[in-house]
């Protein structure tokens, strides 16, 4: 089965973005989580929000139906 890159509807925090991004990548959430708000705070709220809102309006939410895997 393909990878998809999409909104995780587990272990959501605001919108399941990072979440999704860590199922994809194989990692913890809390470490996409830290790494997100060190980027909030080094490069000052507004482009780390606003790259979060693109992401949360650009990535599909995970579906149940396809969501299945072969074993």
């Amino acid at each position: 089965m393909k990878k998809r890159l999409e909104r995780s509807d587990e272990q959501v925090v605001i919108a399941g973005v990072l979440a999704g991004m860590a199922k994809y990548f194989e990692q913890d959430p809390a470490l996409f989580r830290i790494a997100a708000i060190a980027f909030l705070l080094v490069t000052g709220i507004f482009p780390g929000l606003l790259i979060y809102l693109v992401a949360w309006i650009v990535m599909p939410k995970r579906t149940k139906t396809a969501d299945y895997e072969v074993s």
